[in-house]
């Protein structure tokens, strides 16, 4: 019962969102596969020559219509790349390296060699 659905309409910008508009040009529904909306492309073309400007969502359901062949491509490569995201299992993590060595395994502690400090002898400094 409360599934999306809109109508694309020409309004006055400064109507409210739900008001008054001018003119129905088209419907979508976001829910339904492959072309889900209809649009009265010339109707939309003559609003935008008179300075109207589309929406985001408008603007790309524009696109799709007029264009259905690349729209269908782009929405089936969409959906192979879903379908092989779903279908690969992720991988198990590798259980990461311990810092400590276990308690089973003997520890070899080896001295570390010490080296004698030498001193370097200091550079004259120069005032100019």
């Amino acid at each position: 019962m409360n599934r999306p659905y809109f109508k694309v309409v020409v309004a006055d910008k400064r109507s409210p969102r739900d008001g008054k508009f001018i003119e129905i040009v088209g419907t979508y529904d976001p829910k339904k596969q492959g072309m889900n909306s209809t649009l009265k492309l010339e109707r939309i073309e003559y609003w935008i020559s008179k300075g109207a400007q589309p929406s985001d969502t408008v603007r790309s359901l524009i696109k799709k219509n007029k264009n259905p062949e690349a729209a269908a491509k782009k929405a089936e490569s969409v959906a192979l790349k879903k379908a092989a995201k779903a279908a690969k299992p992720a991988p198990a993590p590798e259980p990461a390296p311990s810092a400590a060595p276990a308690a089973s395994e003997p520890v070899a502690e080896t001295p570390a060699p010490e080296a004698p400090a030498e001193s370097a002898p200091a550079a004259p400094e120069s005032t100019s």
